[in-house]
């Protein structure tokens, strides 16, 4: 078995928890819908936690022909994946029983955390590029990642709630597009 396959069940093992996270906090929300005050950022960043973490799993395809591997390389990309997880488990709250839930507070109240955890993710992920390749990413691509860490330093920064009103759907626009344009299709 090459290293990447070993490598890449561990990836999938944390990527399909992150899944896993956002499907069973959505599961919460509609079981218990009654007791739920929705916000429009939260539902725009629960359905980006699970394109994340499926993109993820899809660029991690691309690593496949890395012929050597390295301990750092490997904590890298945990690193990242692990951050991925915590994208998902942050953005949505617990919904237990007659526990009500209002969004917005959740939101609010673990904004550092999960912005943090999104700049992570786009910190890890430039790492991948300068541990695995010894380079950045193309500029398209080293742009759209940028663009996600100042959206995210903003977001853990300024809790203006009109702000992040704008940020989510912005910031879920620019992750499609940028999915669109660069992993479109998988890098062979």
């Amino acid at each position: 078995m090459e290293s990447f396959n070993y490598l890449s069940v561990l990836i999938s093992i944390i990527l399909g928890l992150a899944i896993a996270q956002v499907l069973q906090g959505v599961r919460g929300l509609v079981l218990t819908r009654s007791k739920v005050k929705l916000y429009t950022p939260t539902i725009i960043w629960t359905g980006m936690a699970l394109l994340i973490a499926i993109q993820g799993w899809w660029a991690s395809f691309s690593m496949h022909q890395q012929a050597s591997w390295n301990f750092l390389g490997l904590l890298t990309i945990v690193l990242q994946a692990t951050s991925v997880y915590m994208i998902a488990a942050l953005i949505l709250p617990d919904a237990k029983g007659d526990n009500p839930a209002d969004l917005r507070e959740h939101y609010f109240a673990h904004r550092h955390w999960f912005f943090g955890a999104v700049l992570s993710t786009v910190v890890f992920s430039l790492l991948k590029e300068l541990v695995l390749y010894d380079r950045l990413p193309d500029s398209l691509d080293l742009g759209f990642q940028l663009t996600f860490g100042v959206v995210a330093i903003i977001a853990m920064l300024v809790r203006w709630e009109w702000l992040h009103k704008l940020l989510a759907p912005v910031s879920g626009m620019l992750l499609l597009l940028y999915i669109a344009l660069i992993f479109r299709n998988l890098h062979q």
